[in-house]
């Protein structure tokens, strides 16, 4: 069983890239299940929409999840109640549209399920995710419901983050890490079995400032004549990790970078 997941995915840079290569890596590489993060695919890099929901499961994702970006496109607040492969932190504070945690059938009929999560520091206030996590292991199980499970946990800083991977390391197949847009170089097994990555990086240009354009962002910082942030329109690179799962366990054997086009393609 192999499962593969996109970090976060960034204005039309990277969406065309996922469009247009998303397919192909499947085949290649025999994937079996695939998770996005899509809360900043719309054009203006925030957000995602009901048209671009539908284009990244016509090309073969599996499950979106989000961020603290979710409702910036305010017409996903009716999609996502209708459309369960959407996903939004399940610790936003409720009641909120749509939900955090699903179940779902892989192409080889194994059963994956997707834990959407945000951090608390830095971030947009919700619930306590340590808490909300506690409560998520205590009531489901590793091989009882699902036979993996993939856990995005959307949050700002890494200390955060990794502590969250051991909290979870034996009870996720993988705990992987979303929003800051960099992809860091520590992906490995924990001691217990779940894979684990501190950020999974982004869908984008990386020719720019986390997928925004680079002179504009610069130019904010010098507090210089600029805008509102905008996407970079360069060729994309595409982002994440794949995980080889034990199909007995649920736990992971392995985990690799998956760095496909773009500026970064050389680079790991």
């Amino acid at each position: 069983m192999k499962i593969l997941f996109l970090g976060d995915v960034v204005g039309v840079s990277g969406r065309s890239m996922i469009l247009s290569s998303l397919l192909s890596e499947i085949k290649s590489k025999k994937i079996d299940f695939v998770i996005v993060n899509g809360e900043n695919a719309a054009d203006a890099g925030v957000g995602i929409t009901e048209a671009i929901c539908k284009d990244f499961f016509n090309c073969g994702v599996d499950v979106i999840t989000t961020g603290n970006h979710v409702w910036d496109q305010k017409e996903i607040m009716s999609f996502i109640e209708k459309e369960n492969r959407l996903l939004r932190p399940k610790n936003l504070f409720e009641p909120s549209p749509g939900k955090g945690f699903g179940i779902f059938v892989a192409k080889n009929g194994m059963k994956v399920g997707v834990l959407n999560l945000m951090g608390n520091v830095f971030m947009k206030k919700c619930e306590d995710v340590f808490k909300a996590a506690e409560k998520f292991i205590e009531k489901h199980k590793l091989k009882d419901e699902y036979d993996f499970l993939i856990v995005d946990f959307h949050g700002e800083i890494t200390s955060e983050k990794v502590a969250m991977g051991h909290f979870f390391d034996g009870n996720a197949t993988l705990v992987v890490g979303t929003h800051t847009h960099i992809p860091t170089n520590d992906a490995r097994v924990l001691k217990n079995g779940t894979a684990y990555q501190t950020d999974a990086g982004m869908c984008g240009d990386y020719d720019s400032v986390i997928g925004m354009n680079k002179d504009n962002s610069i130019n904010r910082f010098l507090k210089k004549k600029s805008t509102n942030h905008f996407p970079a329109v360069g060729k994309a690179t595409l982002c994440g990790v794949t995980v080889d799962c034990d199909v007995e366990t649920g736990l992971a054997t392995n985990i690799e970078n998956f760095i496909y086009g773009g500026e970064l393609k050389n680079s790991y």
